[in-house]
């Protein structure tokens, strides 16, 4: 069951089709790809390796060369080790120690980030592109590894805001199942379907390289390597059915780029990684049509634990269709999700709990990290860390991170909630709502903004949708909200920020 198999059999079947594309340009089809895959899984073996299994590193930033290097690592029998080109050198040098990998690929200039910090156990950092790098294509071309379904394929590391990032082991099986789902569920793709790489191939865009070459799309991968709005367009215009996965805050960039965009020629449009606004879906909706569809999961169940369907998203005369614009949708066929007690017993609906979710896309653990295996996967379940609530129509409502819920004298407060009725107001760019540490209430509500308006505007509006102990007690007007490299708001350091506030006020 090994998941490299999908490329040999597109190689085979349709080997002058498309495979990849740089911008507008094919650089790739499917027969030189699979050729290429099964030369670099050849070297791989012979000269780098040492047993199926081993780990290989990609430290690259988007581009073609990313296919060739996955599908020849699992071709190989080895697993995958992709790795966020944005990270620090450091960083890069405990991913590398901690897998294990024997050999790294690095894009040109993040190979010199890497070294200083390479560990002993990396015994080639390889430059993608270089002549060593090309030298390996000369291998001579071996056959297909077997691999068992749940042998490891993927170790993606997470982007956690705490401590070390764990890596999550996702199996052939894993995968396969997540590809299955989205074809099924999210965005069924055509042969020569285009999906653009503007989000890091090492995380979400990523996962969705294996069903494009399950069933013929092309990948294309921006020139610039980055996510630059007017060149999305430019390639939405070249590119027939194009899809592309986005955090929110791309999303938002394309709804706000002036730019013209053949919004026809737009497949689907996927979010996910964070919640996006109800308001900021009416306005992509407005800009794109009905393009649009999200996606909730985690590393740790790669993109597949609910959905809310281009269907239920465009459905505007249906009398809940602005409270479904809300919700994380409905949980994947493939997987059960339960909204648990702290006993992990299923609890009403209507009523709050942790998200537990089981099924085959959920990763097989923690790499050499028991401990932290066990707490995630007690009971035969997923322990997502998230808090939701399913409505009476089966649509589960994602409320916040367990650590991101306030307790204000007594009172469960979600975030969320207040952040939904302050992004309504026109002037309101972005906002984050934290709790920050009370002798009196135990919490008080906390929102940073970004926008030009004034605290009486947003208390007023805030008290005309909300409970008056849900509002914030203290707004901060910022420029900017702290966020990682995938665009989430990092609420950990913004409560940091503003216990040192609170501190310098308290002198």
């Amino acid at each position: 069951m090994n998941i490299a198999a999908w490329l040999q059999r597109s190689g085979l079947s349709h080997p002058h089709l498309p495979a990849a594309a740089l911008g507008t340009r094919v650089v790739a089809n499917y027969g030189e790809l699979a050729a290429r895959a099964r030369r670099l899984a050849g070297a791989l073996r012979a000269r780098l390796t040492r047993a199926p299994g081993d780990r290989v590193a990609l430290v690259a930033k988007n581009s073609p060369a990313y296919l060739e290097l996955l599908f020849g690592v699992w071709h190989a029998g080895l697993a995958a080790v992709p790795a966020n080109a944005k990270l620090h050198g450091a960083e890069l040098g405990y991913i590398l120690e901690h897998s294990g990998a024997r050999v790294c690929f690095a894009s040109p200039g993040l190979d010199a980030e890497i070294a200083p910090h390479a560990p002993k156990s990396l015994e080639h950092l390889i430059t993608i592109g270089s002549a060593e790098y090309e030298r390996l294509f000369t291998a001579d071309a071996v056959e297909l590894a077997p691999r068992a379904a749940d042998d490891l394929a993927w170790l993606f590391y997470t982007s956690g805001t705490t401590g070390r990032p764990k890596g999550a082991m996702l199996t052939h099986r894993n995968l396969i199942e997540a590809s299955l789902a989205y074809g099924a569920e999210v965005d069924l793709v055509s042969p020569g379907d285009a999906i653009l790489h503007a989000a890091p191939m090492s995380h979400g865009s990523g996962l969705y390289i294996m069903q494009h070459v399950a069933r013929l799309g092309v990948q294309v991968i921006p020139e610039s390597g980055a996510f630059e709005p007017e060149e999305i367009f430019a390639l939405i215009g070249a590119w027939p059915r194009a899809s592309m996965f986005a955090a929110p805050t791309m999303i938002k960039r394309l709804v706000a780029c002036p730019a013209d965009c053949n919004a026809d020629n737009i497949r689907t449009l996927i979010w996910g990684g964070a919640p996006m606004y109800v308001e900021d879906v009416l306005a992509a909706l407005e800009r794109f049509g009905p393009r649009l569809a999200q996606i909730y999961g985690q590393g740790e169940a790669p993109m597949t634990i609910s959905t809310l369907s281009k269907h239920d998203i465009a459905e505007r005369d249906h009398p809940r269709w602005r409270g479904r614009l809300g919700s994380a949708g409905k949980p994947y066929a493939c997987v059960e999700v339960m909204v648990a007690d702290s006993d992990d017993k299923p609890i009403k609906q209507g009523e709050a709990g942790e998200i537990l979710v089981r099924g085959d896309v959920v990763m097989a653990g923690y790499w050499r990290n028991e401990e932290a295996s066990a707490t995630s996967l007690h009971g035969g379940w997923l322990h997502t860390g998230d808090v939701g609530v399913y409505d009476a129509e089966g649509y589960l409502h994602l409320k916040d991170r367990s650590k991101d819920l306030i307790i204000s004298g007594g009172s469960n407060i979600y975030p969320r909630e207040v952040e939904e009725v302050l992004r309504t107001h026109a002037q309101v760019r972005e906002v984050s709502v934290i709790g920050r540490p009370d002798r009196e209430w135990g919490e008080v509500v906390v929102a940073y903004v970004v926008g030009e308006v004034s605290s009486e505007e947003l208390d007023a509006l805030c008290l005309a949708r909300i409970a008056r102990f849900k509002r914030p007690k203290s707004y901060v007007f910022v420029d900017a909200l702290p966020k990682n490299n995938y665009g989430k708001i990092l609420k950990t350091e913004l409560r940091a920020r503003d216990a040192k506030r609170s501190d310098n006020r308290n002198r």
